[in-house]
């Protein structure tokens, strides 16, 4: 029995999806042959450019599918945090501290800005500014962290954490620099905050 076409579009879209994805976090984006990953999927070239364009079009939705992983995981985070003070602490580092992962470290901190761009224009990023916007409104109206207008603080957490992020895909060292980074991160986060006795 023939699969329907919906589906059929669907697997070769994932196909794509998944061969890109290895090529470009394996061996990164200026290496990655499109006829390798193609082969590999066990699609033409034609099927690539009829579902993303061409190879910066699949390096766009290779980067918005691991950009929804990351999110995924970030919300976790900040989930089993114990307050909400903690849990925007915790969502924003661990997003600094991804850069150490391999596949992440090339694709989204390396590669993906080389090519796409500034990652603070990426469709993904307007969603991260309204979360921690909101995450900000409500820290500042519960009196725990200064009067600061929740989007420009947002825009700065969110433009520090992927600068941090991109420093420690670049640097020689990742682990020295990482803990460098997360260190400051922490610090600046913390400068938001009310003291109490």
């Amino acid at each position: 029995m023939r699969k329907p076409r919906s589906e059929m579009i669907a697997e070769t879209r994932a196909k794509l999806l998944a061969a890109g994805r290895k090529a470009f976090g394996s061996v990164g984006y200026a290496e990655a042959s499109m006829d390798d990953f193609t082969a590999a999927a066990g699609l033409t070239r034609g099927a690539l450019y009829h579902h993303f364009g061409d190879k910066k079009g699949l390096l766009q939705a290779v980067v918005s599918e691991i950009d929804a992983e990351m999110a995924s995981r970030l919300c976790a985070l900040s989930s089993r945090a114990p307050s909400r003070w903690q849990g925007l602490v915790d969502e924003n580092v661990g997003y600094v501290e991804m850069a150490l992962e391999p596949e992440i470290q090339r694709i989204m901190f390396r590669d993906g800005p080389a090519v796409l761009g500034d990652p603070s224009r990426w469709p993904g990023a307007n969603g991260c500014i309204a979360t921690i916007t909101e995450s900000l409104r409500c820290l500042r109206d519960e009196g725990v962290i200064v009067d600061i207008d929740p989007e420009a603080g947002a825009r700065l957490i969110n433009a520090a954490s992927i600068s941090a992020a991109q420093w420690i895909a670049n640097s020689d060292d990742p682990e020295a620099t990482s803990k460098l980074a997360v260190g400051a991160f922490r610090t600046f986060l913390d400068g938001l905050r009310i003291e109490r006795d």
